[in-house]
């Protein structure tokens, strides 16, 4: 039997969702969950914290910062034993951290401590990893970097999107939860440190930080395409000032003859890029402009990403 610890919940995200699910299907005590309204220039589709907060009839807060006075004295006045950060895109001040008498605990998207800092999966897709994972862990003031009460890996398979990923993220963070909520609620949750030797920190990614470099391996471009295809922003290249952006395709490592340069176009149907080590088949392109350009734009021969 669960003891039933006053626990906050600091929540976005699917994660978030899944994870408050949980929590709310053992019928624990969450006296308050803090959460982020969607950005409209985000494309949001995850489900809503809050919509499943308020649908319990829980306490809701959306504050733009968790550094002002008022927070914290609303904090303390709830008492909470236990609070838990699940994608919850703030860092929480370390005063804060400190009130709870059972611990602040946080779920990170990667196998700490490799992938510390934003958007683990995607980076992890994107360097070419094979596996990733959940972690919950002990937090601290700096970022991802407290003591892990466990984790669980998921397999990168080769033709994974990041959304493909994340979600087999989701359940692997519903599991360590699952195994450890009731002895974290007793004060007597696993602890162990992380090795910074082995440490690896990724910052936020920005739709700029999509643009194609290739000269790169096939499979890097690949990689990146993955990692950023619906519903992310995107990968993106140029072709005579005009940005469109590279949601699949495939790379095939092949002579391109000795005339062929990284970003020329090799063929038009099907639309081949040549690479670093080879060619890049797009199968699924958008204009990034409202009023796209019509197919005789890309020439054989002509020089993308320029």
């Amino acid at each position: 039997m669960t003891n039933r610890a006053r626990i906050i919940v600091f929540a976005y995200h699917e994660v978030g969702y899944r994870c408050l699910e949980w929590l709310l299907a053992q019928g624990e005590a969450i006296v308050a969950v803090f959460t982020h309204k969607d950005d409209p220039r985000e494309r949001v589709w995850f489900r809503s914290v809050e919509d499943l907060a308020r649908a319990h009839g829980l306490p809701v807060f959306t504050p733009s910062s968790l550094k002002e006075a008022d927070t914290e004295a609303l904090i303390r006045a709830l008492k909470p034993d236990i609070i838990y950060s699940f994608y919850y895109r703030y860092m929480l001040p370390g005063r804060l951290l400190q009130i709870p008498g059972r611990g602040a605990f946080n779920m990170h998207g990667s196998l700490l401590p490799r992938y510390r800092g934003r958007v683990p999966i995607n980076w992890a897709i994107i360097q070419g990893e094979k596996e990733t994972g959940a972690t919950l862990h002990h937090m601290v003031t700096r970022a991802d970097a407290g003591d892990i009460v466990d984790q669980q890996a998921v397999p990168i398979e080769a033709n994974d999107t990041a959304r493909d990923v994340f979600l087999k993220v989701v359940t692997a963070a519903v599991a360590v939860l699952a195994r450890h909520h009731a002895a974290l609620c007793e004060g007597r949750g696993p602890r162990r440190a992380q090795d910074e030797g082995l440490a690896t920190t990724f910052g936020a990614r920005t739709p700029e930080d999509g643009r194609i470099t290739w000269s790169s391996p096939g499979r890097a471009i690949f990689d990146l395409v993955r990692a950023l295809t619906e519903p992310y922003p995107g990968a993106f290249s140029e072709v005579r000032g005009e940005r469109f952006l590279v949601w699949w395709g495939r790379p095939l490592v092949v002579p391109t003859g000795p005339a062929s340069t990284p970003g020329q176009v090799l063929s038009v149907e099907p639309l081949s890029i040549a690479t670093g080590d080879g060619a890049f088949f797009i199968e699924k392109m958008e204009w990034a402009r409202a009023q796209p350009l019509p197919p005789h734009e890309f020439v054989v021969g002509q020089q993308v990403g320029r």
